[in-house]
C-alpha cells in the first residue's frame, strides 16, 4: 500500500476508471523524493490489470537528452515487449522504428524550430497512436518528464493538443531539474495536476509502524516529520537507519533523529544534486557544513567557485525542493539533509570550510559570535585564532551565554600560547565554570595560578580559587592558596598582598579551628593600612566585622560598614563575601533596615540569567534580614527563590550558601509554626546531625535549637544553643548581636527548673548587650532575664524589654516580649495589663505571619478572660506595608510579573503576598481588591 498518498492514488484511479470518450491527462509534480514515481507505478500497476487497456511507459533519462525521440522510441519498444504475440502492437512497433530511423544517429539540437522532416515524423507518430487507441484504450506514462529530449516533448505536445476524441490518457511526473523550454509548453496542456507535499503526521506514524514494526509515540512521529520535512524518500531512509541500529520509536529518541541517518544517504543525495548543476555538490556541501543560511558571497569564498556559478547552482538547488533561498542565503528545508551531506564530507574538508568562513566573516566585520562559531570547528595552527576566540568569549559572557564562552575558551586553549596568555584564558574559563562545575573550575584556576606572573592577576585568580575551594568544603586548601599567593606577591605589590590577607583572615574566622590563629593579626589591622587604596573598602568590611564580633562600638560598625558598602554589597571591581560580613555587622548593630537597603540594592543589581549564584547570594542575604525584621512571608519567598536559583546551576544543599538559605527558610517556618516542614528541610539539607566547624553552622545550631524547643525536645535544643555559644566564643564572636545563644539557653534552663544556670547566662548576656548598646540586642537580653527572674521584678524587666523593642524594627522579638509580659502580668494578677499586652502581641505576631506566637498569645488572652471574636485580624489594617503595596499594584491591573519587576522581588514573593492579602481581606481574588482596599471598615479587631 502506498502510505500517505492514498488521496492522490484515489484521484488517479477515478481518472483511469472514467469512460475514455476523449483524451485526458494528468501530471504529478513534486520535489525530489516526494513519491512521484512510486505513485505513478502504483497507478500503472492497477490499470495493467485491465485487459482492455494498453499501457506504454518510459522513464526519461538526463543522460539521453541529446537522443532525438529517445522517450518516444522507448514507449513504442516497450509496447512490443509487453505483448509480443499481438500482431497490431508488433506492427505499430515496426512502423514506429521506420519513422524514427532517420533520427537514430542524429544528435538532438536545440529544437527551437520544427523542420519539415520533424513535422512529418510527428504526424506519423500521432497516427500510430491513433491506431493503438483503436485497438484498446491507450495509457501513455512518462516518468521524470523534465529530463525528456526536446523531440519527445514536441511529440507529446502534438499528441495532447489532438487527443480530444481518442480513448487516451497521458500520465507524467514532473520533478525538479533543468528542463528544456519545451517542457514548459507541454505542462499547461495537462488537464489535471497533483502536487505532492510532505507527508502528514498520520502518514508518518503509519510508515514508521510499518518499517519499525511497532506504533511510534507521538513526539517521535512529530520529530521524524520535522527532521525530514515529511519527504518519503528521506523518511524511509531515516526509518531504515533506526531499524538497523535497533532503535524503538520512543519519545526519548525524538531529539536524536538526525543521529541515525544512514551512511549512504548523503552520497545518494549528492548524486542527485550533481544532475542539476555541475557546481551543486560543492555548493550543497558548503551550506551543510557551515550551517544556518550562508549567503552566496560566503559560499563563493569557502568553495573557491566563481560567484555566478554558485548563484546558478543555488537557484537550481532551490528548484529541487530540498533547499530554500532567502535574502539571507541558502538553507536546507529539513535537518536530515545537512546531516546526511555533512557525514560524507571529509573531516579535513569540513575544518577547512569553517576556517575559510571564519576568515571571510572576520574580514567583513560579521558578528564576533558568528565568527567564533566557525572557529570552534576549524583546524589548529592559525596564530590569530586565540585572540578572536578570547574576545568572543568575553562578549558571550557579557551576554550571559556562559556555555558558549566556555566553549570558545576551551578551543583557544588548544592552540600554542604564551604562559601568561594561557594563564589568562584558564582564569577566565575557571571563573565561568564556578557556576557549572566547581571541581573543573578548581583545576583550571590552579593551573592558571601556576602560570601567571602578574601580581594583580595572581591575586584575582587566588581569590576566586579560594572561593571555589571553600564551596567544595576544602577549607585548609583555600587558606593555603591565599597565604601562599600573598607571600609570593608581597615584595612586588604590597596592596595585592593585603587584599589576599583580608580574605585569608575572613576565611580563617569562618572555621572554629583556624579562627584563634587569625585573631592576633585581625586585632593589629587599622584602616590606615589601606588609606586611599582600592583595598580600603574590603579592609573596612573586615574591620566592621571585627568591631561587631568584639562588641566595642555600634557607631564604629556603622561607619566602617558604610565605607565598605559604598559600592554595594557585590561591587563589580571586587566581588567578595567579605562585604556580606559588613551587612551582617549592621544587623548585629541594630541597623537592620540599613542592611535591608544594601541587600535590596544587591538583588536589583543581580540577575538570575547573568549569574544565578550572585543572585542567590543577594536573595539569601535579604531573606535573612527579612527574617530578623519579622517579614516572614518576604523571607520565605526570597529563601525559596534563592534555593531555586542555586538548584538551576547544580549547587546542592552541602554548599555554604545553600546551607544559609535552607537555615533561613527553616527559621521562618519555625516562626510560622510549621515545625514538620522545618524539620524535613533540615533533614534534606543534611543539617539534622553532626555539623562541622564552619561559622554558617553556628546559625544552623541556633535555628535547630529553636525548632527542638518548639517540638518539646528541650535538652536537645539546649545542647544546640550551648554548642553555638562554644563555637562563636572560640572564634572571638562574644557579641550577642550575632546569636543570642545565652538568652535562649537561659530560657531553656528556666523551663528545666535550673534557675541558677539560667540566671547566670541571662545576666551575662544582659551585661554584654548593655555594653554593646544596640536597643534590639538589649531588649532581647532583658526579656530573657525577665522570664528567668519572674514575679514583679521580672515583670518590670519585661516592661523594659517591651519599651526597648518597640522602637526597633525587630517585630517578632517585640511580639515575644509583649506576650511574655502579658503572661507574667496574668500570673501576678494584673489582668487588665495582661490583656492589653497580649492583644498587642497577637496583632504584631499576626502582622509578621508568626502564626505560632500569635496562637500562643491568643490562648493566653483567653486564659486572661478575654473573648476575641476571631483568632486572626482581617481588613486593610491587617496588611503589612509590603502587602499593601502589592495589593495596590494588583488593584491597578498589573500582572504578578509586572509587580515583581516594579518592586524588584521574585514572582513567588508577589504570589505569597497576594495570597495573604486575599485571606486578610476575605476575598477570592483580584476582582474584589479595589472595593476591599477602599472599605476601611472591613478591618475587624478582636
Amino acid at each position: 500500500m502506498l502510505i500517505g498518498r492514498e488521496r492522490e492514488l484515489s484521484a488517479l484511479a477515478r481518472l483511469l476508471r472514467d469512460p475514455w470518450t476523449g483524451g485526458d491527462s494528468a501530471v504529478i509534480s513534486g520535489g525530489w523524493g516526494s513519491g512521484k514515481t512510486a505513485l505513478l507505478r502504483a497507478a500503472l500497476a492497477d490499470i495493467r490489470q485491465d485487459p482492455g487497456t494498453c499501457v506504454v511507459s518510459a522513464v526519461a533519462d538526463p543522460l539521453e537528452r541529446d537522443l532525438p525521440f529517445g522517450v518516444v522510441r522507448r514507449l513504442f519498444e516497450h509496447l512490443a515487449a509487453d505483448d509480443p504475440s499481438n500482431p497490431p502492437f508488433r506492427d505499430v512497433t515496426l512502423d514506429a522504428a521506420r519513422v524514427l530511423a532517420p533520427w537514430a544517429q542524429r544528435p538532438d539540437g536545440p529544437a527551437s524550430t520544427v523542420t519539415g522532416q520533424d513535422a512529418e515524423a510527428l504526424g506519423d507518430l500521432y497516427r500510430l497512436s491513433v491506431r493503438l487507441a483503436g485497438e484498446r484504450r491507450l495509457l501513455i506514462a512518462v516518468d521524470d518528464l523534465q529530463w525528456a529530449d526536446p523531440h519527445s516533448l514536441l511529440w507529446l505536445r502534438y499528441l495532447l493538443r489532438r487527443a480530444d476524441n481518442l480513448p487516451l490518457v497521458v500520465l507524467a511526473t514532473l520533478g525538479p531539474g533543468d528542463a528544456h523550454p519545451h517542457a514548459a509548453a507541454v505542462e499547461p496542456l495537462f488537464q489535471h495536476r497533483l502536487t505532492l507535499d510532505g507527508l502528514a503526521d498520520d502518514a508518518v506514524e503509519a510508515l514508521a509502524a510499518q518499517v519499525l514494526g511497532e506504533a511510534p509515540e507521538q513526539p517521535f512521529t512529530v520529530a521524524c516529520r520535522e527532521a525530514t520535512g515529511g519527504n518519503p524518500l528521506l523518511l524511509h531512509a531515516v526509518l531504515r537507519g533506526l531499524r538497523t541500529s535497533g532503535q524503538r520509536p520512543r519519545t526519548e529518541l525524538a531529539d536524536r533523529i538526525t543521529g541515525h541517518v544512514p551512511a549512504d544517504l548523503g552520497s545518494a543525495v549528492l548524486t542527485r544534486m550533481q544532475e542539476v548543476d555541475p557546481h551543486a555538490v560543492a555548493t550543497a556541501q558548503a551550506v551543510a557544513v557551515l550551517g544556518g543560511a550562508p549567503g552566496i558571497d560566503l559560499i563563493t569564498q569557502v568553495t573557491g567557485l566563481p560567484e555566478p556559478a554558485v548563484a546558478d547552482a543555488a537557484h537550481r538547488l532551490v528548484g529541487t525542493g530540498w533547499t530554500t533561498g532567502t535574502e539571507d542565503g541558502l538553507s536546507f528545508v529539513c535537518d536530515v539533509l545537512p546531516a546526511a551531506i555533512t557525514a560524507v564530507v571529509l573531516p579535513s574538508r569540513r575544518r577547512d570550510l569553517h576556517l575559510r568562513a571564519a576568515r571571510h566573516l572576520l574580514a567583513h566585520e560579521a558578528p564576533l559570535m558568528q565568527v567564533a562559531a566557525h572557529l570552534l570547528l576549524s583546524p589548529l595552527g592559525e596564530p590569530w585564532v586565540p585572540e578572536v576566540l578570547g574576545r568572543a568569549a568575553t562578549l558571550a559572557a557579557e551576554q550571559g551565554d556562559d556555555a558558549h564562552a566556555a566553549a570558545f575558551l576551551r578551543r583557544a586553549l588548544r592552540e600554542e600560547l604564551t604562559a601568561e596568555r594561557r594563564a589568562a584564558l584558564l582564569a577566565t574559563l575557571g571563573e565561568l565554570e564556578l557556576t557549572s562545575s566547581l571541581p573543573v573550575a578548581v583545576r583550571n584556576l590552579e593551573r592558571s595560578l601556576e602560570l601567571s606572573t602578574d601580581p594583580a592577576k595572581q591575586t584575582a585568580i587566588a581569590r576566586k580559587l579560594a572561593g571555589a575551594l571553600l564551596a567544595l568544603d576544602r577549607h585548609p586548601d583555600a587558606l593555603a592558596t591565599l597565604r601562599r599567593t600573598s607571600e609570593a606577591v608581597r615584595r612586588t605589590d604590597p596592596a595585592q598582598a593585603m587584599r589576599l590577607e583580608i580574605d585569608f583572615i575572613h576565611t580563617s574566622l569562618s572555621e572554629a579551628t583556624s579562627a584563634p590563629a587569625a585573631m592576633p593579626r585581625l586585632m593589629e589591622l587599622d584602616l590606615s593600612d589601606a588609606a586611599g587604596s582600592p583595598v580600603q573598602r574590603p579592609l573596612a568590611a573586615l574591620l566592621s566585622l571585627r568591631a561587631a564580633m568584639t562588641g566595642t562600638s555600634t557607631r564604629e560598625v556603622v561607619a566602617l560598614a558604610q565605607l565598605a558598602l559604598s559600592q554595594g554589597m557585590t561591587p563589580e571591581d571586587d566581588e567578595s563575601i567579605v562585604y556580606t560580613g559588613a551587612v551582617t555587622s549592621l544587623g548585629a548593630a541594630g541597623e537592620t533596615e540599613l542592611a535591608l537597603a544594601y541587600a535590596d540594592a544587591a538583588v536589583r543589581a543581580a540577575h538570575p540569567g547573568i549569574s544565578a549564584f550572585h543572585y542567590a547570594h543577594a536573595l539569601t542575604t535579604r531573606a535573612n534580614i527579612h527574617c530578623r525584621l519579622g517579614h516572614l512571608a518576604d523571607c520565605q519567598a526570597d529563601a525559596e527563590a534563592a534555593l531555586g536559583a542555586l538548584g538551576s546551576i547544580g549547587v546542592g544543599p552541602c554548599n555554604g550558601l545553600s546551607t544559609f538559605a535552607i537555615t533561613t527558610l527553616a527559621e521562618t517556618l519555625v516562626r510560622q509554626g510549621k515545625l514538620a516542614d522545618a524539620e524535613d528541610l533540615l533533614v534534606r539539607g543534611d543539617l539534622s546531625g553532626r555539623l562541622n566547624g564552619n561559622w554558617i553552622n553556628d546559625y544552623v545550631l541556633m535555628v535547630r535549637g529553636w525548632l527542638r524547643c518548639a517540638q518539646g525536645r528541650l535538652e536537645e535544643g539546649l545542647a544546640d544553643f550551648l554548642l553555638c555559644g562554644e563555637r562563636t566564643c572560640a572564634r572571638g564572636m562574644t557579641n550577642p548581636g550575632f546569636f543570642p545563644w545565652r538568652s535562649e539557653a537561659a530560657l531553656v534552663y528556666a523551663a528545666l527548673r535550673q534557675g541558677e544556670a539560667a540566671r547566670t547566662l541571662a545576666e551575662e548576656e544582659l551585661r554584654l548587650a548593655r555594653s554593646w548598646g544596640a536597643p534590639e540586642v538589649t531588649g532581647v537580653a532583658v526579656r530573657a532575664l525577665g522570664v528567668v527572674v519572674g514575679g514583679r521584678q521580672g515583670l518590670d524587666l519585661l516592661g523594659e524589654a517591651v519599651r526597648l523593642l518597640d522602637g526597633t524594627p525587630a517585630r517578632v522579638r517585640y511580639a515575644q516580649a509583649l506576650a511574655d509580659c502579658g503572661v507574667l502580668a496574668r500570673k501576678v494578677g494584673r489582668l487588665s495589663e495582661a490583656r492589653a499586652h497580649l492583644r498587642q502581641a497577637v496583632s504584631v505576631a499576626h502582622e509578621c505571619s508568626a502564626t505560632s506566637l500569635a496562637d500562643q498569645a491568643l490562648a493566653e488572652l483567653r486564659a486572661a478572660g478575654d473573648r476575641p471574636r476571631t483568632r486572626t485580624f482581617h481588613g486593610v489594617g491587617a496588611l503589612t506595608p509590603t502587602e499593601r503595596r502589592v495589593a495596590d499594584l494588583a488593584g491597578r491591573g498589573m500582572t504578578n510579573r509586572e509587580i515583581a519587576q516594579r518592586l524588584f522581588v521574585g514572582l513567588r514573593t508577589v504570589e505569597v503576598h497576594l495570597t495573604n492579602v486575599y485571606g486578610k481581606l476575605a476575598i477570592d481574588g483580584r476582582a474584589g481588591l479595589t472595593h476591599a482596599l477602599t472599605n476601611t471598615d472591613a478591618d475587624k479587631r478582636p
